[in-house]
């Protein structure tokens, strides 16, 4: 099980690194107005979102073979499972800011991809508290 696990934390690993960097592509796209810039930034976001959503996949497929080998149990768990399809939600509507960007319908400023940026990060904190602490009386 431990061979699950070190695949699991890895997938993840290289699942966030996307979910961090692709929202910061966003930025840069809506700042940007050289169609050559714009041009390379749709080509490293369409990449980037491929690449990474089997990663996500993975992580998810070897986060369920844990779940299923440990169990369920405790509200930790049920709260990091929320967050994790919050995840995956976050995962499909940057999908979505791919195709938006790509077809040149962008209306959000740099700003609110800043802030959305933030979002991951938070998550991950959380995750991470609640994995490691598994809080006794949650």
């Amino acid at each position: 099980m431990l061979w699950i696990k070190a695949l699991h934390i890895s997938f993840v690993v290289s699942w966030f690194a996307g979910l961090f960097y692709l929202p910061r592509l966003f930025v840069n796209h809506a700042m940007v107005k050289d169609a050559m810039t714009i041009a390379q930034l749709k080509l490293m976001e369409r990449k980037l979102y491929r690449f990474m959503t089997p990663l996500g996949v993975l992580a998810l497929v070897f986060g369920s073979w844990l779940w299923l080998g440990y169990g369920f149990s405790g509200l930790w768990l049920q709260i990091k499972l929320a967050l994790v399809g919050v995840l995956v939600v976050y995962h499909l509507y940057c999908g979505h800011l791919v195709d938006v960007f790509a077809r040149d319908a962008n209306t959000h400023s740099h700003v609110f991809y800043r802030w959305f940026n933030e979002m991951p990060v938070i998550i991950l904190f959380l995750v991470v508290f609640l994995v490691v602490l598994k809080p006794g009386s949650l």
